[in-house]
């Protein structure tokens, strides 16, 4: 057991190092102050793929609704997978209520295994505007979310761009283990950002260009992974231009989504999102995610040695206490921007080993799905 010891504090030194890094790089992503005496110049089309969100709709166009920029400089499209519910009503309606808004709707044309990207990539060949930002059906944007892009655009030589995203602080166990997922994860986006080994980023709150879509050929070569619209785009821009991929770190442009409404729905939504690492383009990607699910399965499994007797109960609990506390310190920073709860961040620890573990390796041998459909 001696030996199995000292291989667990050796991956465990690793973790550290690897979450070190990320703490440090996000100290390096400083904070976007928007000038109030820009004029407005940057043409957006928002982007957004839906399915069966008749329940959430109303809540993002009435956001919409409220953006704060020229009328004649933004647009929106929606790119209708199907929805079998009354979500183009909700458009329609909200339409006639908002005549001055250019809308359009669109019924998505399936040329690959992955519909999201379909949907985007047949918006892109209409939008009217040169910049294409991203955004869910589910999600609620601030009045002042385009206008903060534009700024930064006027200032920095950007084509992509990455924004953050969080949820409502209100909710019990479940929302609250979420929301500390969610800072790590928002953590771990923006301090590769920090380290220029940025690897990943949300849907939706995400720009780039027409141009750059168009010169990295949209998402041709990852279009057969039915997720993964945003981190697969963000990733072949990482490695083609560098330097025209940033993160945009300012509080009027987060995004706020909703969090899933069950353990089951949860677990689902992770699997998607854990389908697409075996194919990250990232070296320093590809490490962090074996660094992560590894430290986590030694939680795991280190308990199971501890209940036969195999482990000191002690030995674990230090191992447990290093990976809390430099995750903490991950969550706090992120905290600090996204500003969401962590009344839950220690009984979260407890429960994110079992959870993560199990969704790696029903990663590896299920299939998910994608708004219902089963995709294998």
């Amino acid at each position: 057991m001696e030996i199995v010891n000292l291989l667990f504090v050796l991956i465990f030194i690793n973790y550290v190092f690897f979450i070190g890094l990320l703490i440090w790089g996000f100290s390096k992503v400083n904070y976007f102050h928007k000038s109030n005496s820009s004029e407005n110049k940057t043409g957006f089309s928002i982007v957004i793929p839906f399915r069966n969100e008749e329940h959430n709709l109303p809540d993002l166009l009435q956001s919409l609704s409220q953006l704060n920029y020229p009328k004649d400089q933004f647009e929106v499209i929606f790119v209708d997978d199907e929805s079998k519910d009354n979500s183009v009503r909700v458009i329609n309606n909200w339409r006639m209520e908002n005549p001055w808004v250019h809308l359009t709707i669109l019924d998505n044309v399936r040329i690959s295994k992955s519909p999201k990207k379909d949907a985007i990539t047949r918006a892109v060949t209409i939008a009217k505007h040169p910049w294409i930002i991203t955004t869910d059906a589910d999600c609620v944007v601030q009045p002042e979310w385009l206008s903060v892009y534009d700024v930064y655009i006027q200032n920095n030589n950007a084509e992509m761009i990455a924004g953050a995203v969080k949820f409502p602080t209100k909710g019990g166990l479940l929302s609250h283990f979420q929301q500390m997922d969610l800072l790590s994860l928002q953590g771990a986006s923006i301090g590769s950002f920090g380290l220029h080994e940025a690897f990943m980023c949300n849907g939706a709150n995400f720009a780039y260009t027409k141009e750059i879509f168009s010169d990295l050929k949209g998402f041709y070569g990852n279009n057969h992974i039915a997720s993964g619209d945003d981190v697969f785009l963000l990733q072949k821009a990482i490695a083609k231009f560098p330097e025209k991929v940033h993160y945009l770190k300012n509080n009027d442009a987060i995004v706020t989504t909703k969090p899933e409404k069950s353990w089951f729905k949860l677990f689902k939504q992770r699997v998607r999102w854990a389908s697409k690492a075996s194919a990250y383009q990232s070296d320093f990607a590809k490490g962090l995610a074996i660094m992560v699910f590894v430290a986590n399965f030694i939680l795991v499994s280190g308990l199971l040695l501890v209940v036969f007797n195999l482990m000191n109960w002690q030995f674990l609990l230090v191992l447990f206490s290093v990976k809390f506390i430099v995750d903490f310190i991950l969550m706090c920073q992120s905290n600090r921007f996204l500003k969401m709860c962590m009344y839950s961040a220690v009984i979260s620890s407890l429960i994110y080993p079992f959870f993560s573990t199990c969704v790696a390796l029903y990663s590896l041998v299920g299939g998910f799905e994608w708004k219902r459909e089963n995709i294998k």
